[in-house]
């Protein structure tokens, strides 16, 4: 019983490695979506971003880019207390006698 390993095309792996990179999906469902192991497609990619010199690392951001991310993150953490807040205030109703 001899089973042979299937031949993917160089073009195939590029297009997975850069669907993992462009969308960030994790490579587990990337593989498991294209019928591909996931240890397989993870050498792919470490392949891929050695070639082509792409660490996934990111640009540096500006600095209306920082402030504007600092002003979403306060945003952020004053929308969370509020939501916080409103479930303790509906938890405290739902007991509360009529």
């Amino acid at each position: 019983m001899s089973s042979t390993r299937p031949r993917f095309s160089q073009e195939f792996k590029d297009e997975l490695c850069r669907e993992v990179i462009d969308s960030s999906k994790p490579i587990k469902a990337v593989a498991t979506a294209y019928g591909v192991g996931a240890e397989t497609l993870r050498s792919w990619l470490k392949k891929y971003q050695q070639a082509h010199g792409d660490t996934g690392t990111e640009p540096e951001l500006t600095v209306s880019e920082r402030a504007r991310l600092k002003e979403l993150e306060r945003e952020n953490q004053e929308l969370k207390a509020e939501a916080a807040f409103l479930k303790k205030a509906a938890a405290y109703f739902a007991r509360e006698p009529r």
